[in-house]
């Protein structure tokens, strides 16, 4: 947690409420990070706004160690709406990473207000976040699925097992791409898979067919050189806990991951632009929504999601169920004979 967060200054109030949310609320790493962008960001905007920094500074130099409790405490809604106002028309935010910036800045002054005891009011209790239009999650198809999964023995890769195992998790799974690469050897037992999720939250997946396959296939060469002659040699591992290694024999990182996704979806002929790591989490949900008949409790625990109405997405999502509803309307094959009708 030091090494992400702490590198960077900050005030002793902003340091105190990111361990707050970190340790007590249980927020992840990546979540804790983007808070202290948001707030910095705030900050940052509020010394300008008051005349504190001299206008030609660089606004990514200002710096926001030295504020302190009186300096929050004068903040009011009306500077909170001119930050919105900043962000939308300075800094092109659409409503989703306005809402997140309006999250942040409540659970800070919340802790500041409620926990902390630092200032007198909170002045982002009165603060609406802005209405987010939910989209219908882009996914592959029962063939596109397909076509992704055999593009890996199309094209040329020095880690085909590797590759084809990464795939099949992420298709089966529905795993997060941090998920998928924070697996360890030991979080499979039995065909079991042992999750951590958002918060270090823990869930089971169980593992089919299709993914012991191709984690014992990937098992028998994960750490061994290709292209030597005779057997495959072991190298030394930088990571033996790790299940996923680069060619450097360390855990794969998030951005290996996301080249080996979209290099094989350009090789099954899909758009990269329109499909990523996530977008096989979203296939993953809805195939097996559509043809799982998997109940919406199942599928939120399954993809870790902490709210239901997260996953009720994909309940929205089945267009052929819609138009049979619509055929099966007992008034579909109803014909009026009209008067002008000629016998």
């Amino acid at each position: 947690m030091d090494n992400i967060i702490f590198k960077y200054e900050m005030p002793a109030l902003l340091q105190d409420f990111l361990n707050y949310i970190f340790t007590i609320k249980g927020k992840s790493a990546n979540t804790v990070q983007v808070y202290f962008y948001d707030l910095r960001l705030f900050l940052r905007f509020m010394l300008l706004r008051r005349g504190l920094v001299k206008k030609e500074l660089p606004f990514d130099e200002i710096s926001i160690k030295e504020i302190g409790a009186d300096f929050i405490d004068s903040i009011t809604l009306s500077d909170l709406y001119a930050y919105m106002s900043y962000v939308t028309s300075e800094r092109g935010n659409t409503s989703c990473p306005r809402a997140r910036k309006v999250a942040s800045l409540k659970s800070f002054f919340n802790y500041l207000s409620n926990k902390a005891g630092i200032i007198h009011s909170n002045p982002a209790a009165e603060l609406e976040s802005p209405k987010i239009l939910k989209k219908l999650p882009r996914y592959l198809n029962v063939e596109e699925s397909k076509s992704l999964l055999s593009s890996v023995g199309e094209t040329s890769s020095k880690y085909p097992e590797r590759d084809y195992a990464i795939l099949t998790i992420f298709l089966n799974c529905g795993l997060r791409l941090s998920e998928l690469v924070g697996m360890n050897i030991r979080s499979i037992r039995d065909n079991v898979l042992t999750v951590t999720g958002k918060g270090g939250k823990e869930r089971t997946v169980y593992l089919n067919g299709a993914c012991t396959e191709a984690l014992d296939a990937y098992l028998k060469v994960r750490g061994k050189t290709p292209g030597l002659s005779g057997p495959n040699l072991p190298a030394i591992l930088k990571d033996r806990q790790a299940l996923f290694l680069s060619e450097r024999r360390q855990r794969i990182s998030k951005n290996m991951v996301q080249y080996i996704v979209k290099k094989y979806i350009r090789q099954a002929g899909l758009d990269p632009s329109r499909y990523s790591t996530h977008k096989l989490r979203h296939t993953a949900a809805t195939l097996m929504y559509r043809y799982g008949k998997v109940d919406i409790r199942t599928l939120q625990e399954l993809l870790g999601h902490e709210s239901i109405s997260t996953t009720e997405i994909y309940t929205h999502l089945d267009e052929k169920q819609i138009k049979e509803a619509v055929e099966s309307n007992p008034l579909a094959g109803y014909r009026q004979k009209n008067s002008y009708d000629k016998d």
